[in-house]
């Protein structure tokens, strides 16, 4: 893989910007409550002043029916000299609609932090395809906005990845995880009833207890096959997107998939194995699995387990791809940030992942 620029680290003062390129639904009213609470979160945590692109607030059916204006917001982001970086609401389904508007030139000229998960792995790709490394994360929906607080893992990962040019390091498992939730209230016991509380209300009520998440302890990672470790460049994967631009320039080149490490988000889509198995053959056909290194993936169930050494192992032969299960990509809370082309070492022996060079510059 060709050497990606690396954008400068975000620091406190800095200005961010907010954009809503793939879904709208930070600006729909039933979700504004919510947004608004990411963005103080963020702030605060990080001590920046965060703006919103042009047309980040004008809601999910606005930026449905005008792609154009989410490539817009885009190259505004990367041109405006008071912005150093760009994290994304959320992720969303259609981010190949917006790519026949953007100017990738712009994107390689203006190189900036640019941060989501899901959908965004589409530009995950775009931005490789640029020359420029983005960033595989948190989105200000989930897992910044999340209920109750935005827990310590995310932010420490944001923060060793993004304000820091240190070595990364070590990537440890999260301690607990919890699904993403989008419900808008919660419940309290209080004596005989319960008393429910808004998630995220206009005003902070300092009466409002903090709510308790439901957190279930993680097992840490899982070595479903392999042993020693390899070193190779990171490759972070959302199958749905990705295949939607398969046979598109911006797709990843042979020459990406070459050594590398792919932080691959897999299951058996729709709870159909046969989609999963389906859309880890197209991934197969498209030469991804030849000559990578490792996969790395969020936890699997038995059938998901099944389909992917089935392709890996049967189908594409490579019963010496390493391959590591639980990793903190996916969707859930909380989240690590993987960076782009970034050196990463997969250790099946401990096991461990270790980032073996700074995520900015």
């Amino acid at each position: 893989m060709n050497s990606l620029i690396v954008p400068k680290k975000l620091n406190p003062g800095d200005t961010v910007a907010f954009i809503s390129v793939s879904g709208g639904r930070a600006g729909d009213e039933d979700m504004l409550p919510r947004y608004l609470t990411g963005k103080r979160r963020f702030e605060k945590a990080f001590g920046v002043k965060v703006i919103e692109t042009p047309n980040a607030l004008k809601g999910s059916s606005f930026l449905y029916e005008h792609p154009e204006k989410r490539a817009e917001d885009l190259m505004w982001a990367l041109k405006n000299e008071t912005v150093q970086g760009i994290i994304c609401n959320q992720g969303g389904d259609d981010s190949y609609r917006v790519l026949p508007f953007i100017d990738t030139q712009v994107i390689h000229d203006y190189p900036k932090v640019f941060m989501g998960f899901s959908d965004i792995a589409t530009w995950m790709a775009v931005f490789a395809y640029a020359g420029v490394r983005a960033y595989y994360g948190p989105t200000v929906l989930t897992p910044i906005a999340q209920p109750g607080r935005m827990d310590e893992y995310t932010e420490n990962a944001i923060r060793r990845t993004l304000f820091s040019n240190e070595i990364i390091g070590e990537i440890k498992p999260s301690e607990k995880h919890t699904p993403i939730d989008w419900n808008k209230t919660y419940e309290v016991q209080c004596g005989f009833r319960k008393i429910r509380y808004e998630r995220y209300p206009k005003t902070e009520d300092p009466n409002a207890p903090e709510e308790k998440i439901n957190w279930t302890e993680n097992t840490g990672y899982k070595v479903l096959q392999g042993s020693g470790r390899v070193t190779g460049h990171l490759v972070p994967v959302c199958g749905g997107p990705l295949r939607q631009i398969m046979g598109t320039k911006y797709f990843p080149s042979a020459e990406i998939w070459e050594d590398s490490i792919i932080a691959m988000e897999h299951c058996n889509v729709y709870e159909s194995k046969v989609a999963g198995l389906h859309e880890l053959r197209a991934f197969a056909a498209a030469g991804a699995f030849d000559k990578a290194k490792a996969i790395v993936t969020g936890p699997l169930d038995c059938d998901s387990e099944e389909t992917l050494l089935q392709v890996i192992n049967k189908e594409v032969g490579r019963r010496d791809m390493l391959i590591m299960e639980n990793v903190d990509f996916i969707h859930r809370t909380p989240m690590t940030v993987l960076p782009v082309g970034a050196k990463t070492e997969v250790d099946c022996d401990k096991p461990a992942i270790r980032i073996l060079e700074a995520g900015v510059s």
